[in-house]
């Protein structure tokens, strides 16, 4: 088959690309760098032309309000264009919980994008991972201050960015679900613990403080963002680390 992989230049696009190629299909990567523009519509038309199945990995440049204006745009042209070049099956990548958290701007937006995919003309999948490993160094960045980093005790079921990415392929490359397939890491931490874990693997001297009011996780309520009955991806944290 032939897939459009849109955001294709990117960490888990990057990679889905790989695993489609390898799987025997042709997966066409497209990016700003290849003169594609969600936005604009420049070169969509093209993108879209001949594929079996669109798979649309492109992430808003900032998480705050404006979030939601980058994914009803985005959305609204690509889905004008799968639908003109023939698209069979439409896959997008979303968050684990994301329903559940309408205090958080980007997850309100994630749920919207998810939404106009829904309500489109063309079969759909969505994939909703839990938060990807490579996320931690961030993570710890937002809140840190001198010595010390503030973390709140949310519980957090990380998944490797590889996973992701041989699952939403898996995905792309099947009938599409018409609905939501959760995968998550096979294990559940609280985010001060799992940032405690990630300091000492690198040697980091610096003290994790857990504080229920910093960052940008404080406002998630409860387990929202884990999913015991998810399709478990194998890697464990302390192995990624490794």
């Amino acid at each position: 088959m032939k897939f459009a992989v849109i955001g294709g230049t990117g960490l888990i696009g990057s990679q889905v690309v790989r695993d489609l190629d390898a799987a025997g299909h042709q997966a066409v990567p497209h990016s700003k760098s290849t003169g594609v523009d969600i936005l604009s519509g420049q070169g969509l038309d093209e993108a879209a032309a001949g594929a079996d199945v669109l798979v649309n990995l492109t992430n808003s440049p900032t998480f705050d309000e404006a979030s939601l204006a980058f994914f009803q745009t985005s959305m609204d042209n690509l889905l004008a264009a799968a639908q003109k070049g023939g698209v069979g099956h439409f896959v997008i990548l979303s968050i684990v919980g994301a329903d559940q958290v309408p205090e958080m701007d980007y997850y309100r937006a994630k749920v919207l994008q998810e939404d106009i995919l829904k309500a489109g003309p063309i079969p759909y999948s969505i994939v909703r991972a839990t938060q990807f490993m490579e996320f931690m160094d961030a993570v710890l960045a937002w809140t840190a201050d001198g010595d010390t980093v503030r973390l709140p005790a949310t519980p957090i079921q990380p998944i490797a960015a590889k996973d992701v990415a041989a699952a939403v392929a898996e995905v792309a490359a099947g009938a599409p679900l018409n609905g939501i397939r959760d995968i998550a890491g096979p294990e559940v931490f609280s985010l001060d613990e799992l940032g405690r874990i990630t300091l000492t693997h690198k040697g980091d001297k610096r003290t994790v403080v857990t504080d229920p009011a910093a960052g940008m996780f404080a406002v998630i309520k409860g387990d929202v963002l884990t999913d015991k009955d998810a399709h478990l991806a194998p890697t464990r944290y302390t192995d990624w680390l490794s």
